[in-house]
């Protein structure tokens, strides 16, 4: 069994063979490298002056460590209320009777309390269970009508809020590393196949949802407990708004990775044909709106690299989906990833003219429908095999 990669804060692994690498080629540097490097140190530095609040903070804001963590801990609690109060189903619905809900906390790799919701239908043989990893900034409550879906169908679903998300422990919108998301993903889906021996299990990710849930069935240990993962518009090919942006976060990830960097911001750009739909997220204050803050969207580009980098070693049964208006992750990058994983068992799907949040979208049903039908066909195909093998 393949071990774990080793977990990092997101920047030093990337930093430290840097430096270490100039060192060992320290006496054979010529002139011009070395105008270069200073030349690229004095532009981060000049960057830095510019993107840095020119006001002077006042004593107010200037508020100790113990403070901000203070105020970052009531900032949890009041998420986690919402979160406890955000509607899970609707009891007007006619299928509300059908299914039985509850959250929960889990504890993650690093012991912070993780936000859980479970959907289970009441009646009828239980085929599979799905988990779900949000994308970026939403939260596992927005899910619900997926889940209810899935439901009818006779599929139990959990959902995970991130840490920094929804009802989770951690500043909001922060994600201090990606790998500690995916090894919580891990350690979430090893408890749940203990507590459900026997039934098959899949993972679903949206977005940098969908990003974690590839990484994470990268790892041996974490795709024996799956049949298969789903993924929605994954990011597998970000690029940062600026070729600046990406040549100095590593840097700034390090020196300031909570500091809000504006033009990272992509709210602007819509996420779904459905007005109603919009209108729902950006008003939900558990959605994360605020700009981006600069050690999340490097983890963003360095787990994107890191996939797109990996492609050909990917195994595991899935399904793509992504719309072809996608304005925020890349459709042909998930073209590629069909085309060049070695996963035996794998389809896509584009979409004509969707945006974004395909669940989200006019045809959501139909989206969903997609999933459930792809599922169902991992299960007769697994049957079979399963078949076989005892030939």
């Amino acid at each position: 069994m393949a071990e774990m990669e080793e977990l990092t804060s997101g920047a030093s692994g990337r930093i430290i063979p840097l430096f270490k690498n100039i060192r060992q080629r320290s006496t054979v540097l010529s002139y011009d490298s070395l105008r270069r490097s200073l030349l690229f140190i004095q532009s981060i530095f000049f960057w830095f002056l510019l993107v840095l609040p020119r006001t002077k903070p006042s004593s107010s804001a200037a508020s100790s460590p113990a403070k901000r963590r203070r105020k970052e801990e009531e900032d949890t609690l009041r998420r986690r209320a919402l979160a406890q109060d955000f509607p899970m189903l609707d009891e007007t619905d006619d299928g509300a009777g059908r299914c039985e809900s509850a959250t929960s906390l889990f504890y993650g790799v690093r012991r912070n309390a993780l936000f859980v919701r479970s959907w289970f239908p009441v009646t009828g043989e239980l085929k599979g269970i799905m988990v779900i990893m949000h994308g970026l900034n939403e939260h596992s409550g927005r899910y619900a009508d997926f889940a209810k879906q899935l439901n009818s169908c006779n599929f139990g679903v959990y959902a995970m809020d991130w840490i920094g998300h929804g009802g989770s422990d951690g500043l909001h919108g922060y994600v201090p590393s990606l790998d500690h998301v995916v090894a919580d993903t891990g350690a979430f889906l090893e408890e749940i196949k203990s507590e459900n021996p026997g039934i098959p299990c899949f993972l679903f990710g949206h977005s940098t949802g969908g990003a974690v849930a590839l990484k994470a069935a990268s790892y041996p240990h974490i795709e024996q407990l799956l049949e298969g993962i789903i993924l929605t518009s994954p990011a597998l090919r970000v690029k940062p708004s600026h070729p600046i942006v990406g040549a100095v976060a590593p840097f700034f990830s390090l020196v300031v990775p909570k500091y809000q960097f504006k033009g990272a911001n992509k709210k602007g750009i819509p996420v779904s044909r459905d007005p109603a739909a919009l209108l729902a997220k950006y008003s939900d204050p558990l959605v994360y709106t605020g700009p981006m803050r600069v050690r999340t969207g490097h983890e963003i580009l360095r787990i994107s690299s890191h996939l797109l980098r990996n492609l050909k070693s990917v195994t595991i049964p899935f399904f793509v989906l992504h719309g072809t208006a996608d304005k925020v992750t890349d459709p042909l990058a998930s073209q590629d990833l069909f085309n060049e994983a070695a996963s035996q068992f794998k389809d896509i799907k584009l979409y004509d003219g969707f945006l974004h949040d395909l669940l989200f979208e006019p045809e959501r049903e139909e989206v969903g429908k997609d999933i459930i039908d792809w599922i169902e066909k991992r299960l007769s195909a697994g049957s079979l095999e399963n078949v076989n093998s005892h030939w």
